[in-house]
């Protein structure tokens, strides 16, 4: 046994060291395709294309092939550092570096769209998934084990409820942001039958992609929020097109019109990403976590008291710290476009009412989501970015006119108001975790209790970084761009 063991641990690492090279050959050849398609849809020079993507490609399996431990996390990697690349291109330094108007910046930004469709759409996606199979057959070992059922039921049946916030504008006489792209339909029916299969089939790739990754409602919306974001690249701006056997247009005023269905999308991966992570609670507590050892240290409607609490308080003071941004950029008299006759207290008071509020759901959402405040704000940031899209763009225009205004123009007028539901995003995530720390002290004394805290961290190597800069890049970036 002495003498076979050595030669085992030999023929291991020389395993191990063939299959390093995997990772790269597989970043480089999905690169040089992707690199390829990109120059065919682009008109652009081929061997500048193949050889970007190959690099691309490389550089990514380098970089990130270890953090691509599932589909799900290659994906949004990938598309992480496809918008890196966006943005550190010669041309995108020049951006940077000029000393020019904002006007031309914007322009040359907007000239530059296309560029940025097919980086995500041709090479981080491609990279991102390919590399992140190979890495969930690389990592089993450590893993939860991965559900076929529990992802396929659990998507599908909230991709499917989600899809019923717009079943009804079909009839009304609207239309279905998620079939956005696609011809004209000639009967209604058929219309809203394809609307929930779409919804039904992304709901089931959502749950089969982040199943390990979500933890909690809070990073489940995140998640869903980054998945509409690339869904919208990837369906309205490329496969309808083609499917409806139209050329593609990956232009800035293409992107500009479809602006609508971008921001149905963000609503539906918003609400999406909330319904899965509740399905998927329910499954796990069923037929998963049936040891009553694993006990929460105290009740549920405790906890629900102490989260609405936490909330309302940490949503207070992002109000108070936001109400600077908002009376400075002439948002806060409006109140978001509710009323111009709401200005001095009675403006100050309902926003401070509305922040509470919506720090109440921060509470109930992102409870033990995030294990240190560094790790927490930028959920925060996240969760402004996401009420900017529900509040002024669609439940206040939907209240007051009955009709959501996702229009391009609209977004471009308040953007001054998105720059203060990122203050309050994060000064609320910053108070809440502050309120969050200071109790789970007395809780972490037991071993029990601290052995499962522990559990519920976050470990190193998550794709949560590259979801935050994925999102808010692109959350912020787009009304500017395409406004």
């Amino acid at each position: 046994m002495s003498v076979s063991q050595p030669s085992l641990t030999l023929q291991a690492v020389a395993a191990a060291k063939s299959r390093a090279w995997l990772e790269p050959l597989l970043g480089l050849s999905t690169g040089v395709l992707g690199g390829a398609v990109q120059s065919k849809i682009l008109s652009a020079p081929t061997s500048h294309s193949i050889l970007l993507g190959g690099i691309f490609g490389l550089a990514f399996s380098l970089f990130f092939a270890r953090r691509a431990t599932t589909p799900g996390a290659g994906l949004i990697w990938g598309l992480g550092s496809a918008l890196l690349l966006w943005f550190v291109m010669p041309a995108g330094i020049d951006l940077l570096l000029r000393r020019s108007a904002s006007m031309a910046m914007l322009n040359d930004a907007q000239a530059r769209f296309p560029q940025l469709v097919a980086y995500l759409v041709c090479l981080g996606m491609p990279a991102g998934v390919v590399l992140g199979i190979r890495g969930g057959l690389r990592t089993k070992e450590g893993q939860p084990q991965f559900r076929w059922g529990r992802a396929v039921v659990a998507g599908g049946l909230a991709g499917t409820i989600g899809g019923l916030v717009f079943s009804g504008w079909e009839y009304a006489g609207g239309y279905l942001p998620l079939l956005e792209g696609l011809p004209d339909f000639q009967s209604q029916t058929s219309a809203v039958i394809l609307h929930f299969l779409v919804a039904l089939l992304i709901g089931s790739i959502f749950g089969i992609l982040f199943q390990r990754d979500v933890r909690g409602y809070g990073s489940s919306m995140g998640w869903g929020l980054g998945f509409g974001i690339f869904l919208w690249f990837f369906g309205p701006l490329t496969v309808f097109p083609f499917v409806g056997r139209q050329p593609l247009d990956w232009s800035a005023e293409q992107g500009t019109a479809l602006f609508g269905s971008l921001v149905g999308y963000i609503i539906y991966g918003f609400i999406l990403g909330t319904i899965y992570a509740f399905l998927d609670r329910i499954w796990v507590r069923l037929f998963i976590q049936s040891d009553p050892l694993n006990r929460e240290p105290e009740g549920l409607g405790l906890h629900f008291l102490r989260s609405i609490e936490w909330g309302a308080l940490a949503g207070l003071v992002g109000g108070l710290v936001s109400i600077p941004v908002m009376a400075a950029t002439g948002i806060l008299p409006k109140i978001a476009g509710l009323d111009s006759s709401f200005g001095g207290i009675s403006g100050l008071v309902i926003h401070l009412l509305v922040s509470v509020g919506i720090g109440m759901t921060y509470g109930l959402l992102f409870r033990n989501e995030a294990p240190s405040i560094g790790l927490g704000v930028p959920w925060g940031f996240l969760f402004g970015v996401i009420w900017w899209y529900v509040g002024p763009l669609t439940l206040l225009p939907l209240i007051l006119t009955g009709v959501c205004d996702w229009r391009a123009s609209a977004a471009a007028a308040l953007l001054p108001s998105l720059i203060g539901h990122l203050i309050y995003g994060g000064a609320t995530a910053f108070t809440f975790l502050l309120l969050e720390r200071r109790y789970k002290r007395w809780l972490l004394l037991d071993p029990r209790i601290a052995a499962r805290e522990q559990r519920r961290l976050r470990p190193i190597g998550t794709p949560a970084p590259a979801l935050w800069f994925f999102a808010l890049g692109l959350g912020v970036l787009l009304p500017i761009l395409l406004g």
